[in-house]
């Protein structure tokens, strides 16, 4: 029976001075540490006699998921080049971008943020639809649409998605629970974290879902 492992990968650490909930929004790149975290994470994909053999690394177009993927990607492709591969390139999908919000570009928790403004109150009524943004439903059908086309696409093989946390939690709790809403504050994604999902390339059904988290140890 073939079966096809995603290997979901959260961005690592952005640079944020102002602490913006920066969603969508262009130019907000890795962080010296949030590069470090993506090559102890691309390390720790080279090294796997598994996933070392992905034959195709995907990033949502955000700045600071294609910077992650490179990084992955560096590493990945001298594991390649000592096997007398081609290099991979990096490849991009819409499906798998960061959650719309509606505090796009404002503070959050740090000062007088947008959080407590009584406007915005409204926003923040159920912590489970959510109310602030895209559906964690919406989030997990497109993740979901992703996921299913490439295990028949890459049939036995295994490839490296890089995107970010509210994808990966929505998708995974729908798989786990059969639904997606959940409770924000009981993600388990972290930076440069990986999360495997292995399914059945004929049927599509998960097989087994993994966790592990690379860059724990980056300061």
């Amino acid at each position: 029976m073939p079966a096809t492992t995603i290997n979901f990968v959260r961005h690592g650490k952005v640079y944020n001075p102002d602490h913006l909930l920066y969603e969508r929004l262009p130019d907000f790149h890795l962080s010296e540490r949030g590069r470090r975290m993506a090559q102890a994470t691309g390390r720790y994909i080279a090294q796997s006699p598994q996933r070392n053999t992905a034959v195709a690394v995907y990033s949502s177009p955000l700045d600071r998921t294609r910077e992650t993927a490179n990084e992955i990607l560096l590493e990945l492709n001298k594991v390649r080049a000592e096997r007398g591969q081609e290099a991979l390139g990096l490849l991009t999908d819409e499906r798998i971008v960061e959650a719309g919000n509606e505090f796009r570009g404002t503070r959050i928790g740090h000062g007088e943020g947008a959080l407590w403004k009584p406007r915005n109150l409204k926003l923040v009524r159920n912590l489970r639809t959510p109310s602030w943004g895209e559906s964690y439903r919406s989030i997990a059908a497109r993740v979901q649409d992703f996921a299913l086309e490439k295990v028949h696409e890459y049939p036995g093989e295994q490839i490296v998605v890089v995107t970010h946390e509210s994808p990966i939690w929505s998708y995974r709790h729908m798989l786990e629970t059969g639904h997606p809403e959940h409770n924000m504050l009981l993600r388990k994604t972290a930076l440069a974290s990986v999360t495997s999902i292995t399914y059945d390339s004929e049927t599509g059904k998960v097989l087994s879902i993994t966790y592990a988290d690379p860059a724990k140890h980056i300061d």
